[in-house]
């Protein structure tokens, strides 16, 4: 299988093999010198550089990374490429800066999802030095990998997340504030993780998001999407969707357990009867039930009220 895949003249969709096929990309940025747009985890280290070498690069060549934000499946290799990397800068919203910093936050918060597995699905998580980091802010331009990317702060699956808008090329990549859309299927999957899911804000993301100067979207779970309106007007209506059905849940008094089976009653016969089971089970992996669940409870606890 070929871990690359080329987007557009200087873009290339290196595949991190999360597990399976076309679940988590990085996106290489041909310039001079090359970027990043994410990482991955360190897990995935290995073949994120199997994908450098087929372009022709090392780790050691890249000049930059930007992040769309700090989780670990998005960035838990940062520290990890600037140890290897003394020259490496990191563009990364001004939020999630000092938890790249010292990530013990961080990891505290991912390991009360993942316990026993965290080592397994995101290996080592290092420090980055703060003298490697370029914080952004809404609206900010700056140089990576050879072009001009515009910060766009797209909160709603996070606080500290930001779309990355290439004005030339047309394209945004996009990190989870477009969702989670496989390839070849048409049903978006909302991430809704704990613990900063905030459902009112992601509609304000989603507002800015449509008028967006682009034509494609880079996901980062996974690959170029050519219709944007479709993608986020889908992914509207499933947060919507998953709101109403888990409220229902919740206030009715169903435990964690319940209400997850209740999502996945919802959703995955519609994946595997319109995708296939393969994708169903990739989607699973970029954004399990529970997890999403989690993220909902969190955000009732804080709204008690739907919207």
């Amino acid at each position: 299988m070929s871990r690359t895949r080329r987007v557009e003249e200087r873009t290339v969709l290196i595949d991190l093999g999360f597990g399976h096929p076309e679940v988590l990309g990085s996106y290489l940025l041909e310039g001079d010198p090359p970027a990043l747009v994410e990482t991955g985890p360190t897990s995935c280290l290995a073949n994120l550089e199997e994908g450098l070498r087929a372009c022709g690069l090392a780790l050691e060549d890249l000049a930059a990374v930007a992040v769309t934000h700090i989780h670990l499946d998005h960035a838990g290799a940062v520290g990890a490429l600037c140890r290897r990397n003394p020259r490496l800068r990191v563009f990364v919203h001004r939020v999630g800066a000092p938890h790249l910093v010292d990530p013990s936050r961080l990891l505290r918060s991912a390991a009360r999802i993942y316990g026993d597995r965290m080592d397994t699905l995101w290996g080592e998580v290092v420090p980055v030095p703060a003298d490697r980091i370029v914080p952004l802010s809404d609206g900010d331009v700056f140089e990576c990998g050879g072009r001009s990317l515009t910060a766009v702060d797209t909160p709603g699956h996070a606080n500290h997340h930001h779309v990355y808008v290439d004005r030339e090329a047309g394209m945004a990549f996009t990190g989870d504030a477009a969702g989670v859309a496989l390839p070849g299927c048409p049903v978006v999957r909302p991430p809704t993780p704990p613990p900063e899911l905030d459902l009112e804000a992601w509609e304000q993301t989603l507002d800015r998001l449509e008028v967006l100067p682009v034509r494609r979207l880079c996901l980062t779970h996974f690959g170029v999407r050519d219709d944007p309106t479709a993608v986020l007007q889908e992914l509207r209506r499933r947060l919507r969707e998953v709101e109403r059905l888990l409220w229902e849940g919740w206030t009715a008094g169903e435990d964690v357990d319940r209400l997850t089976e209740r999502l996945r009653g919802y959703l995955q016969p519609e994946v595997e009867s319109r995708c296939g089971p393969e994708v169903a089970q990739r989607q699973e992996v970029a954004a399990n039930h529970r997890m999403n669940v989690l993220g909902y409870l969190r955000y009732f606890e804080k709204k008690q009220v739907p919207r």
